[in-house]
């Protein structure tokens, strides 16, 4: 019976990253401790272990090696590890609320707001996980307080219950039959209203919005897709979206990624970055679809 559970559990997840079937967090700990023990560190032996865990078994991993060893493995990590490839270990060891809790208060803090994280973090995730979301920013918010509305306020022209109650009590389904009716009674799209109708902050919340209730997936396939194209790579939103979505939904980004753009996101990703952290997205990635 528990075999068959996880088998269904498996089946169902369309995440390219799944749970190790002979899961022990104490061995892996060990593992771990050997690769970053002495001068030089083994990287591959870190993003081959962490990469083939699901997130739930890397924070049981993180409190064996904090009972076996005494010490953060977070912390050693960092102080082991650096750049680009550091960043997209630590949030592989970040539950996944907390590691949305704190893209959102990265890309508030300081002179600027990076509105694009906000609007991939809240359009995308469930009414459910905002809920969640907002209770732990809110929970944890110090200095910052009251922060994240008073972006929503500024930055999206509503007040604050509103911009939870939009964000929070939406469903796909419902969305869908909406656009449907609103296409058959004026004869547009809805992102064309959106985009006649709104513009800047709000207009990118409303169409990430739009997209998300027609397709996760291809939303984030065109995210990736854009996030790598042109002279510089987005590397913090690389990171985000393949951590984010490598135990959710990763094999229907990747189909969606080899239809939008005729090329797949394994192949696009190599020809784009390099070293380990290339090693490490490419096997969050899971594999070709060339």
């Amino acid at each position: 019976i528990i075999f068959c559970l996880i088998f269904s559990m498996l089946q169902a997840s369309r995440g390219t990253v799944k749970p190790s079937l002979n899961f022990n967090a104490t061995t892996d700990a060990e593992v771990l401790y050997k690769a970053m023990k002495g001068l030089g560190t083994n990287e591959d032996a870190i993003l081959e272990l962490l990469t083939a865990r699901s997130n739930a078994q890397r924070q049981d991993i993180k409190i064996a090696y904090k009972t076996l060893f005494g010490k953060d493995l977070v912390d050693n990590l960092k102080g082991e590890l650096g750049g680009k490839f550091e960043t997209l270990i630590v949030a592989l060891m970040t539950p996944p609320i907390a590691y949305d809790v704190t893209s959102l208060r990265n890309a508030i803090k300081g002179a600027g707001t990076d509105e694009k994280v906000l609007v991939e973090i809240l359009a995308s995730r469930t009414p459910q996980q905002v809920k969640e979301i907002v209770a732990a920013y809110r929970k944890g918010n110090t200095h910052m307080h009251n922060v994240l509305f008073k972006a929503g306020e500024q930055k999206f022209g509503t007040d604050e219950q509103t911009f939870v109650t939009i964000l929070g009590n939406r469903s796909a389904e419902h969305l869908k039959k909406v656009f449907d009716a609103y296409m058959k009674l004026s004869g547009y799209e809805m992102e064309e209203s959106i985009k006649r109708e709104t513009s800047g902050s709000l207009e990118d919340l409303l169409l990430a919005v739009v997209k998300c209730a027609r397709s996760v997936p291809a939303y984030f396939a065109e995210t990736l897709y854009y996030a790598m194209k042109g002279a510089g790579t987005d590397d913090n939103t690389l990171i985000r979206v393949m951590v984010s979505r490598s135990e959710i939904d990763m094999l229907d980004i990747r189909a969606d990624f080899r239809r939008m753009f005729a090329c797949s996101l394994f192949s696009m990703i190599k020809g784009d970055t390099g070293g380990d952290f290339r090693k490490a997205l490419l096997l969050l990635c899971g594999g070709d679809d060339a």
